[in-house]
């Protein structure tokens, strides 16, 4: 009898360690770029975790890093399985790191997506664009992270090139930094422009009117797709189903959820998507590389000419995807 005890407790020990292996084995991190400081994406995005961690049956985990190059690097070195960016970042997961899109945000109000600002202090000297670009020698810009798609990507292409304005050299001062950071800024007045995105000024709007008031918007985007969740493809199958399970029917019905949703600056949920959604995105970074080689000094004619002819090449091919999505 003694014997046949010690065998069952054995047995249930290997059972426990083998469970516990298994659990260990689907440890997800998952990574949300900074488009805020930590302390407030943590509170933001903590109730989804512990959700996510219970109804899935993996081990959720947050990880946040001060850029976004982190939650991409993150993922291309394994230490971030699934991830929350941006267009422009998504791109970078996608090429670099192993990433593939699988699903995106849904906002509250219905729209598709969102849109990248200009914004300055309400009693600031730049009432409009064009006050902006009468000397932009003597303004001082706040810009985004290098892999923002409001903050960096949207505004230079669309706002800054197309005003003959070339960031890196067309201004007093750039100073990069999260759009929190950029927004807080031009509330207290510490900088002249600013760029940024609807979402976080929305949400000003309703936390705190009174900073809201403060702000002057100078310029709105053409919509920007809503932002992915990209996971590595080398997940397990498994793994990933449930994932996709948990995100595709997060909020669709229970109160809790489609309160931590709106919590998360104003969301309603989640869709499936894919890589796809990048391409109109991967255009605009076609573009700008253009732009950059058309006006490189230090090519030659030749080259230019090459390097022309291969993005001209990829961005035909690219037309040709769209048109067959």
């Amino acid at each position: 009898m003694t014997f046949l005890r010690s065998l069952i407790s054995l047995t249930v020990a290997a059972a426990a360690l083998a469970g516990h292996a298994a659990a260990h084995a689907e440890d997800i991190n998952l990574g949300i770029i900074s488009t805020d400081s930590s302390s407030v994406l943590k509170q933001r995005w903590d109730p989804l975790i512990q959700d996510m961690d219970k109804q899935t049956g993996l081990n959720i985990k947050a990880f946040f890093a001060t850029d976004y190059a982190g939650i991409i690097e993150g993922m291309r070195f394994n230490k971030v399985q699934v991830g929350y960016f941006g267009n422009a970042s998504a791109i970078e997961a996608v090429d670099r790191a192993q990433g593939e899109v699988f699903a995106k945000l849904l906002y509250a109000n219905g729209e598709a997506g969102y849109h990248s600002l200009l914004i300055t202090n309400v009693n600031s000297r730049f009432k409009t664009l064009d006050d902006v670009f009468r000397n932009t020698h003597d303004v001082t810009l706040g810009f985004g992270d290098p892999n923002s798609t409001s903050g960096t990507l949207i505004p230079a292409y669309y706002l800054f090139a197309q005003h003959g304005a070339p960031v890196n050299t067309s201004f007093k001062a750039v100073l990069p930094s999260s759009h929190e950071a950029n927004l807080l800024a031009v509330v207290n007045n510490k900088i002249d422009i600013a760029t940024n995105n609807t979402d976080l000024v929305n949400t000003l709007q309703k936390q705190h009117p009174d900073r809201f008031a403060q702000v002057r918007v100078l310029w709105t985007s053409p919509v920007i797709p809503s932002d992915p969740l990209v996971w590595r493809k080398d997940l397990p199958q498994a793994t990933k189903d449930k994932l996709r399970k948990f995100f595709l029917n997060y909020a669709r019905t229970d109160p809790h959820e489609k309160a931590v949703m709106a919590g998360i600056t104003g969301y309603s949920g989640f869709a499936g998507s894919s890589d796809a959604q990048l391409l109109p995105i991967r255009k605009v970074v076609l573009f700008q590389q253009k732009q950059k080689v058309a006006t490189d000094t230090h090519l030659s004619d030749d080259e230019r000419k090459t390097q022309l002819a291969a993005l001209d090449a990829k961005l035909a091919a690219l037309d040709t995807t769209v048109a067959k999505q």
